[in-house]
């Protein structure tokens, strides 16, 4: 009884210290030592096993995707650097215009977010253009919000394809399967979050210009603003857009020549290449990302002036974001030694739900606790994967179901990544967050069912 109560009180604790803004690596730590010492866990076993290095330890998961945070952060600093978002930005507005603005945020965050720019170097790049745009078109700055939260972090993390997103790197990682894992379910869920979102989104500016709701400047653009970079300085874009398609060729060939049998293990040159591209989910994305680095850097004249300071500058930017989720991951990593999540997860594989069903409702529940889509995918993966294979789940469904079901309960208000980008922008859970919850956590929640419907039908 106990023990239930201080897991309990260890989910409350985080929670609450997130929406307070406590920092999430104390949070987190503070949240596991509540949790593992009222179920009678030794202090070095929750510090020094548990938390930092058991099989869902914060320093476990670290030290297996280090290389593709690293290699991610250094890749969208050399993109923001050398002015290639803006420039890739600045396109898609001439072209739509600003009275588009709804679409053209989801579609340039979508763009940057699945070419394998990480999400905040994205929200840091888009924001301070989108404040023009904003006071253009007149358009409130909640739904610009959260037009950058559906594009940034819906369907292109999760749900897309052959992205080099975290969530669908940990998932080939886990069951062995490529990124390209589950197609047809993936393209359905991906089409129902971003049509979905964007409609809602549209339905909400058309209410808001009939009650005279409008854009409302906050001290934060002013800053912001100044931090746009002169578009006069930045490339071409179609030379902008050849790191992006660089880094997406790079991990979609060896999958398009295996699958025209064009080429296999054994072919003569390439074959050693393909094989290694297959079996490698982690490495094959960060050398991709490397080779988009490497086509910034030979590209943009401007980005070599100052190459090792963004070097530099993007391999900080990759510390915080590892250490942020390997805290939230080896949270639970404490919360699985429990007896509660033991009677949790007796009680998932008990309901009377297909398979499917189950894992969505599993990766849901698990990523709403500890906030996080990539925290929740890991700790369902190492619990409950083997479960769903055994009772028959194809490996590339169970990879696609549970990367697009986990990003959907993982936006709640104490999601890191949605209080980071309300501080970004300035702006309160109050003033915002109804429409975040709408197109990262209600619509995706529709978009795993219709993925599953998908499943059922071509597989």
């Amino acid at each position: 009884m106990i023990g239930n109560l201080g897991l309990l009180l260890g989910l409350a604790a985080l929670i609450l210290m997130a929406l307070r803004g406590v920092n999430i690596l104390i949070a987190a730590l503070v949240a596991s030592l509540i949790v593992g010492l009222s179920n009678g866990l030794a202090v070095d076993g929750i510090l020094l096993q548990h938390f930092a290095f058991g099989p869902l330890g914060a320093f476990t998961f670290a030290g297996q995707f280090f290389v593709l945070f690293l290699t991610g952060a250094i890749f969208g600093k050399m993109m923001s650097a050398s002015g290639a978002t803006t420039a890739i930005a600045q396109a898609v507005i001439d072209r739509l215009g600003a009275e588009r603005t709804l679409l053209v945020t989801i579609l340039v965050c979508g763009a940057l977010t699945y070419g394998g720019v990480v999400l905040f170097v994205v929200i840091f790049t888009m924001y301070p253009l989108g404040i023009a745009l904003m006071r253009q078109s007149d358009l409130p700055k909640r739904l610009f919000c959260g037009a950058a939260a559906l594009g940034a972090g819906t369907f292109t993390m999760t749900a897309l394809p052959g992205t080099p997103s975290i969530q669908n790197v940990i998932a080939a990682s886990a069951l062995g399967t490529d990124l390209f894992a589950g197609i047809l379910p993936g393209l359905v869920g991906a089409a129902v979050m971003a049509l979905g979102g964007w409609l809602y989104l549209e339905n909400q500016w058309q209410r808001a210009r009939a009650s005279g709701e409008g854009y409302e400047a906050n001290p934060q653009d002013a800053a912001m603003e100044k931090m746009t970079p002169e578009v006069r300085d930045a490339p071409a874009w179609i030379l902008a857009v050849i790191p992006l398609v660089t880094v997406l060729g790079t991990i979609i060939v060896p999958r398009l020549l295996t699958a025209t049998g064009l080429a296999d293990a054994d072919t003569p040159v390439i074959g050693g290449l393909v094989a290694f591209a297959g079996a490698q989910p982690v490495i094959w994305p960060s050398f991709a990302l490397l080779l988009g680095s490497t086509a910034c850097l030979l590209l943009f004249p401007n980005l070599r002036r100052r190459f090792m300071e963004a070097l530099g500058v993007g391999a900080n930017d990759s510390i915080m974001p590892l250490l942020n989720t390997a805290a939230v991951i080896g949270f639970g990593g404490v919360v699985t030694q429990t007896a509660g999540f033991g009677v949790f997860a007796q009680g998932v594989m008990a309901l009377d739900l297909p398979p499917l069903l189950s894992v969505a409702v599993s990766v849901s529940v698990v990523s709403g606790i500890v906030g996080s889509a990539s925290g929740g995918l890991q700790i369902f993966l190492q619990t409950f994967a083997e479960t769903y294979l055994a009772m028959g789940v194809a490996p590339e469904v169970l990879h696609r179901i549970a990367a697009i079901a986990s990003g959907g309960l993982d936006s709640l208000p104490h999601s890191g990544a949605v209080i980071a980008m309300l501080t970004i922008m300035g702006l309160k859970h109050a003033e915002a967050y109804r429409d975040i919850f709408v197109v990262t956590v209600l619509v995706p929640l529709v978009a795993t069912l219709a993925a599953i419907g998908a499943a059922l039908l071509f597989y």
